[in-house]
């Protein structure tokens, strides 16, 4: 099992910039207070404690009540691992009272994880304004502790890198993934950590993904992926025959040449040290990017052809398209036309975002959320 050969590499630049690094030696490039909500009953009031600082960003979701077995733990992970996300210096967790993921319990395990972790429930504070009240004074107290967090000078080498590529359109396909592809090689062959989503494209080229890993178990996770998601339905199935038309080295021309190292589950936490990881989720943007943030992307990649424009609250989005149309009607929401960029054009937009400045979904304050789930609540 190997990459493929491929023609010269590309260098990443030599760039530096200051960035958070974290006790667990992760690099963060924002710093920011994750409001998370335990459960759909407390996500407004999770969003109201979020608007009060201008440091802290809320994760509303619609999970957390209702949900047993695989998806209730896959709940309870994904948002775990948020919370650990290298661009979150700490967490407010709030709950109502009575759902099946408690909030007590839940910020206890984020704290068991080193991260700087308050919580708050609706019923316990005596209602919705008290909750708001006690979470907006426990919110500022973390962005106090946030506001101290040292900056240093790093590279993009020690970044964690997500990608997700929505779409096989042809312009993605024959502009916009190779280039992200090959800014991809570059940052494996720097050292960095590439995480990518949308393994459902898959389906069709299981033999030919699984050839990619590094190890045996890898391949068989990859094998049984793809054979599971050959049965979904809806976008899923799109996606799937959608790549079936195509070369397999097309439908994963956003991965590059690299080899596939490690796969996790939704909602999971990278672990190798450096190279690809593969992470089991679909293409939708809005769950792609969740469970890329979740594990441990500090800037996510996307590529867009129908010029979806939203990014998301914990980690900044940089939108990338082949698409002429998409990019001459959105060109305030797209971060980089690919038609006329190269990779190293990419590259330096990372390290400029990863330096503090904005993305267009930033500028716009355009955000979404959303984690994967595998059957209806109860």
């Amino acid at each position: 099992m190997s990459s493929p050969s491929g023609t010269s590499r590309r260098r990443v630049p030599e760039t530096s910039f200051d960035a958070y690094r974290r006790s667990d030696g992760r690099v963060g490039v924002r710093n920011c207070v994750l409001v998370v909500p335990s459960v759909i009953c407390s996500h407004l009031v999770a969003e109201r404690i979020a608007a009060e600082h201008d440091d802290a960003v809320a994760a509303p979701h619609d999970h957390g009540c209702g949900q047993v077995g695989d998806d209730h733990e896959r709940t309870e992970r994904t948002l775990l691992n948020l919370s650990r996300n290298p661009n979150v210096a700490g967490a407010l967790v709030v709950g109502l009272g009575c759902e099946h993921l408690q909030s007590g319990p839940f910020a206890d395990r984020i704290g068991e994880r080193g991260v700087a972790v308050r919580e708050t429930a609706i019923q316990d504070a005596g209602g919705t304004e008290p909750c708001v009240k006690e979470g907006v004074a426990a919110t500022a107290d973390l962005a106090d502790a946030a506001a101290d967090a040292d900056r240093a000078g790093t590279g993009l080498a020690d970044l964690t890198v997500g990608v997700v590529s929505s779409d096989l359109d042809g312009s993605t396909r024959a502009v916009a993934d190779p280039l992200v592809g090959e800014a991809v090689d570059a940052l494996v062959d720097a050292g960095a950590r590439v995480i990518v989503a949308g393994t459902e494209r898959l389906a069709p080229h299981t033999d030919a993904a699984a050839a990619r890993a590094t190890t045996v178990a890898v391949a068989d996770a990859i094998r049984e992926v793809g054979t599971r998601h050959a049965g979904r339905p809806g976008n899923v199935r799109r996606i799937a025959r959608h790549a079936a038309d195509a070369p397999f080295d097309e439908v994963v021309g956003v991965w590059g040449s690299a080899s596939v190292d490690e796969f996790i589950p939704y909602g999971g936490r990278a672990s190798a040290d450096a190279g690809v990881t593969l992470v089991d989720s679909s293409s939708r943007f809005e769950e792609a990017a969740t469970t890329l943030a979740a594990a441990g992307a500090s800037v996510v990649i996307h590529v867009t052809a129908d010029g979806v424009p939203t990014g998301h609250p914990v980690v900044p989005v940089l939108k990338v398209t082949g698409d002429g149309t998409t990019a001459d009607a959105l060109a305030d929401d797209m971060d980089l036309d690919a038609r006329g960029a190269d990779a190293d054009a990419l590259l330096s937009e990372i390290a400029r975002v990863a330096d503090g400045g904005r993305t267009a979904s930033e500028e716009h304050g355009l955000t979404s959320f959303a984690v994967s789930r595998i059957g209806p609540s109860l």
